[in-house]
């Protein structure tokens, strides 16, 4: 196994990538109804739950999600005004359907999503105060000595894996087509990846001794390119981000699989945010009763 990816590596244009890397990500992350702009974390049952940051009263029944909306209220989907009582089905897990709404100048939406087999709803409102005042977020200076060669071990059959979330009582399962398999400094490690959002594509969550301390305690994940014929890929922790999770207590976030905390210190991308979101009294786990 060899870690040798920064010969002959100009620096200049390392660090000006990674700039732009960065300023790319942190602009979809303020985006105006993303996940600073959420307002609450609401679990839906059969019992009516009218949002305070949105319009309409909600409910889950035969027909899945539903909502009724009064005089003069209304949503958006996809092109399509929704007014009165609408049924949007049933929402299947890891899947998610965000209407929107306007209130004078403030742009707003509903998520509705199916999460550790539980239907929530998160509002998000382009006022809200957290995201007009986030400041970015701090990282380390990108080093190329953090970027290493990674060898991708599949499984013969992708491996289902269940691994905890960011809010209790809540669990994922995600499918693991392998093991990436990596040195640093002499030393063997391997962490299980997940399915990446593009083909081929892996996500890695992990943890390791600057969690707590500089980085964000739970978790954070990279990115990583399709391995090429020969199971090749690269690692790069100074892209390692943190997870919604790290901003708001509204976020559900799956927390690394078992055997994905590193004992060395990575001290490489993003550190823990400089304020977040927490929940008030109002917010209420998965099975507790309000």
């Amino acid at each position: 196994m060899t870690t040798t990816l920064n010969t002959d590596l100009d620096r200049a244009r390392f660090g000006s990538e990674w700039e732009q890397w960065h300023r790319a990500h942190e602009t979809r992350r303020a985006d105006p109804l993303g996940f600073l702009a959420i307002t609450g974390l609401h679990w839906l049952g059969t019992d009516p739950v009218a949002l305070p940051d949105a319009p309409g009263v909600w409910a889950l029944g035969a027909d899945g999600v539903t909502v009724d909306l009064a005089a003069g209220e209304q949503l958006t989907l996809d092109g399509e005004v929704i007014t009165g009582r609408h049924a949007f089905g049933v929402i299947p897990e890891r899947a998610s359907v965000s209407p929107s709404f306007t209130n004078g100048d403030v742009a707003g939406a509903v998520e509705i999503a199916r999460r550790g087999g539980h239907t929530i709803l998160r509002p998000r409102r382009s006022d809200h105060p957290f995201l007009a005042e986030y400041p970015g977020t701090p990282t380390y200076v990108p080093n190329p000595r953090w970027r290493v060669a990674a060898r991708v071990r599949p499984f013969d059959e992708p491996r289902p894996t269940e691994v905890g979330a960011a809010v209790d009582g809540l669990t994922h399962v995600y499918d693991a087509p392998g093991v990436l398999e990596f040195a640093w400094r002499g030393e063997a490690f391997a962490l299980t990846a997940f399915e990446g959002k593009v083909p081929g594509g892996l996500l890695v969550l992990f943890t390791d001794a600057t969690s707590g301390l500089t980085t964000y305690a739970a978790n954070r994940s990279v990115t990583v390119d399709a391995p090429d014929e020969d199971g090749w890929t690269t690692l790069d922790f100074n892209r390692a981000v943190n997870l919604p999770c790290a901003y708001t207590d509204f976020a559900t976030c799956p927390l690394p699989p078992e055997g994905n905390r590193l004992p060395v210190g990575v001290e490489a991308g993003e550190k823990t945010p400089q304020s977040r979101v927490h929940a008030d009294a109002g917010l209420v786990a998965p099975g507790v009763s309000a």
